[in-house]
């Protein structure tokens, strides 16, 4: 099992929704606003497509693991913190029409060169929940 804690840098929509997208990220603390203006960025073209909720999460009680932890399993540097992220779709078939829409979006196409995170180490995946409450 994999824990912590993380401070909320950025919720945008307010309903749940049935099919999740979650990211795990390790951003450089000089980078956290940077970061942050990418994500508000992206946030606003989730919601356009039809994301019900965007939230970032910044990590602030990420305890180092024994085996694995979220540091680890991004390969975060000392000088970098773990960001927590998903968004919520009203249904996963919403989201794989959205998604192909949100990724040919030209607002979406950040230089890779000014990127404030390395995306070779961002995890990511799909579920669909199984509680809910």
């Amino acid at each position: 099992m994999i824990y912590g804690g993380f401070s909320s840098l950025l919720d945008l929509g307010d309903s749940k929704g049935s099919y999740t997208d979650g990211f795990l990220v390790a951003v450089p603390t000089a980078n956290r606003d940077a970061y942050l203006d990418l994500a508000r960025q992206a946030a606003e073209v989730f919601i356009e497509y039809g994301a019900n909720r965007v939230v970032e999460a910044w990590g602030d009680d990420v305890p180092d693991g024994k085996v694995t932890d979220y540091r680890m399993a991004v390969q975060a540097g000392t000088d970098e913190n773990v960001v927590y992220s998903w968004i919520e779709w009203p249904s996963k078939a919403h989201r794989d029409t959205a998604w192909e829409q949100v990724m040919a979006d030209p607002r979406m196409q950040p230089d890779p060169e000014n990127r404030p995170f390395d995306g070779k180490r961002m995890i990511y995946g799909g579920f669909t929940p199984i509680l809910d409450r």
